[in-house]
């Protein structure tokens, strides 16, 4: 089996060559560059299992290049940045990004974060399930081998997270997940503090559903427990 590409995209130099070294060893393969053009460029013309992105890049900044990335593109995104605070991390999940390690970092633990990913992305991979069936309800349409989601014939773009967790739920109507099951199961690691992160997640992708505008609240918050899919 080949191993993994995984894109660097960071404009300092020794940053970037320490994550190289540590991915090496971990038998990942490597591509390096130093601004997010570069970076919107190699995943539109090479197999790019994952993307490490710096914020604050010349040409086009990390959020900048995930949004031209998620036009076509689903691979895990991990943004690393010297960007630290609480609201900087809620902004990087919304625009797009997987997961968020912030600066100074400790290289084995973006190794992780990085397996984890990567064994999630796996995990939903419709080709690796026989469980690929379209879901419908009410004007929802949920395609997990396409990854689309429409909403009465209109495409809701959906960051890959979302898609999973819209899916987790959409799968078992009448099931409750609550914020650690749900964090479990989409980011596929342990759960330490992604009660907010999830419930970010939910925020935007309620909004994108339009359930203000059509009136139908299609994921329901159970107080007290966490959340499940209204298909009824």
């Amino acid at each position: 089996m080949k191993p993994s590409t995984i894109l660097i995209a960071d404009d300092e130099r020794e940053i970037a060559d320490l994550i190289e070294l540590h991915l090496i060893k971990e038998g990942y393969r490597c591509i390096k560059v130093s601004d997010g053009l570069e970076a919107v460029q190699v995943i539109r013309t090479q197999s790019v299992h994952l993307a490490i992105l710096d914020i604050m890049m010349p040409n086009l900044d990390g959020y900048e290049a995930t949004e031209l990335i998620r036009e076509h593109h689903h691979l895990p995104i991990i943004f690393l940045s010297a960007k630290a605070t609480d609201l900087d991390k809620i902004t990087g999940l919304v625009r797009g990004a997987d997961d968020y390690v912030t600066k100074p970092f400790n290289p084995m633990e973006l190794v992780a974060r990085v397996n984890a990913q990567l064994r999630r992305a796996t995990q939903f991979n419709p080709s690796a399930s026989s469980n690929t069936s379209v879901l419908e309800a009410r004007g929802l349409v949920i395609n997990p081998e396409q990854r689309t989601v429409f909403l009465y014939n209109t495409p809701i773009e959906l960051t890959p997270k979302e898609f999973d967790i819209l899916y987790l739920l959409a799968s078992h109507p009448k099931k409750v997940f609550s914020s650690e099951n749900i964090f479990e199961h989409v980011w596929g690691e342990t759960y330490y503090e992604g009660g907010n992160t999830v419930m970010v997640h939910i925020r935007t992708l309620r909004k994108k559903l339009k359930e203000d505008r059509h009136k139908n609240q299609w994921i329901k918050t159970v107080w007290g427990v966490g959340y499940t899919f209204n298909g009824e």
